[in-house]
């Protein structure tokens, strides 16, 4: 086999691999922007915006013992139009994990 045979199967692979996360990526905000949605409809607020806010990921260990990605997002919203206040949701392989209003109005 030669060198630029096995250099492009080597980049298609990492454009493969690459367009796989961000396609979970993509997936995971649009699973955020749902829950924020339906948080803000029923805790009878504004989502401001139209959209959430990536702030980050960490690992934690599940109950037994396997690794799992928790991404976090925030997003902001106001119960009288004037006041902004901000909400978080946190998720596990697409699934809600926590969500949150300030002051506690989920």
């Amino acid at each position: 086999m030669n060198d630029d045979l096995v250099w492009l199967i080597v980049v298609a692979a990492l454009l493969a691999g690459s367009y796989k996360i961000w396609q979970w990526a993509m997936d995971a905000r649009e699973t955020a922007n749902r829950i924020a949605r339906e948080t803000c409809s029923r805790a009878v607020v504004q989502l401001l915006d139209e959209t959430v806010a990536f702030a980050g990921f960490r690992l934690r260990r599940d109950a037994q013992g396997r690794r799992q990605l928790l991404r976090t997002y925030t997003f902001d919203y106001t119960g009288d139009g004037i006041a902004r206040a901000q909400g978080f949701i946190v998720l596990s392989r697409g699934r809600l994990e926590a969500v949150g209003l300030a002051g506690g109005a989920s």
